[in-house]
């Protein structure tokens, strides 16, 4: 399989394997992030690569914990190197998690190697005492040997919850997280075949995802690569949502029920009472189910972010939730009300929405893309001053709203910014002159730089003091 986008990533962990060889010891990793975005093809990927023995162990959803242990020992014979000494030490199945961890420093045969469990959260969905018999493990034999032993899970709150201090691998392991493909990945896995707004684009429709990402390797626009997916209620783009969702929201109707209701809202820059609108039923009751689902959605799923004007509290009311993954953002637009209709033939509708909408859509989606982009541009580039956090601002009636707003501490903003995500009109003088309206409205900007953010540039007598395209914003994941 080809493999792009992660060389930090594959970096971090060659680095910890070094360090595993250096000093004879074991070293343990928790690798958390969202289903799909490639953890298990990074970690195959280092196991495959290091000619190393390893072990590559993949839990099973639902299944007991004899089933379990009996799948590591199956998965154990795997390997394309496998541990050294794993025919005596396994030479009869194990019986229990204990008796799997018991044996294995018998099977390293105290070379270095990697073990990976993968799914970590299910199987000790199964076992309550896994964490604490891997912990008496480790501290007893493992961690004295030369092994890496790496943790991965999808389930983002119960993989941060695994090195809190209160939990038997607290000190243990240290944690990393895998996020799916920047935009950098994203324009490395084509090859510099498509120019960098086009990067973007199919970042918007992809999430970054490296299973999508690869569907959409043969086209060079996102619009070939989405009509020819929306043609078939099967296709990767459209039924990898579902797919997540199911996965997350299993034994959690009333969440996913909120989520598809902030999701329906366009970009899903929902507020609370467009969620309950969305929800429908007794205005009361939906409320309640809203309140109720948002500490889930956003702390423990981590599938919803809460904005705020920069500057007004956390709990200000003038909060917007907004989908955090921008590949659902796309999949609640423009494939999960049309995948009935797929199914029955009529692509067309779906098409044809996304046709007309796409253009206009991906201006507002943009925006928080940029926005970390700007972030992290403002770490190293004068032009924007001393810029410690980026948001938006917007007021209670929604009369002045501005898409970039750099901030600092002691609550000054020397940066505003407007985002024309077009590719043929460069910003003009009138809408940097509504930009600088900002520095009578948004408080602490009376001195602010302007800035102007669009694809095509900006008009040389605009008026803008910074101009960012495509390419510098895409240079800012690199």
């Amino acid at each position: 399989m080809e493999f792009w986008g992660r060389h930090r990533e594959l970096a971090t962990l060659r680095a910890e394997l070094d360090e595993v060889r250096a000093s004879g010891r074991g070293r343990m990793l928790a690798v958390r992030g969202r289903r799909q975005a490639g953890k298990s093809r990074l970690l195959t990927e280092l196991v495959e690569t290091t000619a190393l023995p390893y072990l590559y162990a993949t839990a099973v959803k639902n299944a007991p914990a004899p089933v379990q242990v009996a799948q590591v020992a199956e998965d154990m014979r795997t390997s394309r190197v496998p541990l050294p000494e794993l025919e005596p030490a396994f030479a009869a199945p194990p019986t229990s998690w204990r008796d799997l961890l018991a044996r294995l420093p018998l099977a390293l045969g105290g070379q270095p190697a990697v073990v990976v469990l993968d799914e970590f959260p299910w199987a000790t969905e199964t076992d309550d005492t896994l964490e604490g018999v891997l912990q008496a493990a480790w501290d007893r034999t493992l961690e004295r040997l030369p092994v890496l032993m790496v943790l991965v899970g999808s389930d983002l709150a119960m993989m941060e919850r695994l090195t809190e201090h209160d939990r038997p691998l607290y000190g243990r392991a240290r944690e990393m997280v895998v996020s799916a493909l920047s935009p950098a990945g994203v324009a490395e896995a084509f090859a510099g075949h498509v120019d960098p707004t086009a990067v973007f684009d199919l970042y918007l429709a992809t999430g970054g995802y490296p299973r999508l990402v690869s569907a959409a390797r043969p086209y060079t626009s996102v619009h070939g690569y989405v009509v020819e997916q929306l043609q078939d209620d099967q296709s990767p783009l459209s039924v990898t949502g579902l797919r997540m969702l199911d996965a997350e929201f299993r034994d959690a109707e009333r969440a996913r029920a909120v989520l598809e209701a902030i999701g329906s809202v366009e970009v899903g820059h929902a507020t609370f009472s467009s969620a309950v609108t969305q929800l429908g039923g007794d205005e009361s009751s939906s409320g309640t189910a809203v309140s109720r689902a948002l500490p889930a959605l956003v702390h423990g799923k981590q599938v919803v972010a809460i904005d705020a004007p920069v500057g007004a509290s956390p709990k200000s009311k003038l909060r917007r939730y907004r989908i955090v993954d921008p590949y659902l953002r796309f999949w609640f637009r423009y494939c999960r009300p049309h995948l009935a209709d797929m199914a029955r033939g009529r692509a067309d509708l779906a098409v044809g929405r996304f046709e007309r909408d796409f253009p206009s859509w991906r201006g507002t989606a943009i925006e928080p893309v940029v926005r970390e982009a700007v972030s992290r541009l403002a770490t190293s580039d004068a032009r924007f001053g001393d810029v410690e956090r980026v948001g938006a601002w917007w007021d209670r009636s929604n009369q002045h709203e501005f898409d970039v707003v750099g901030a600092v501490r002691d609550g000054s903003v020397p940066l505003l910014g407007t985002v024309k995500w077009r590719t043929r009109t460069p910003v003009t003088a009138a809408e940097v002159g509504a930009l600088a309206e900002g520095r009578a409205v948004v408080p602490g900007a009376a001195s602010a730089r302007l800035l102007a953010i669009c694809p095509a540039g900006s008009q040389r007598d605009a008026g803008a003091d910074v101009v960012l395209g495509a390419t510098e914003l895409l240079g800012a994941f690199r």
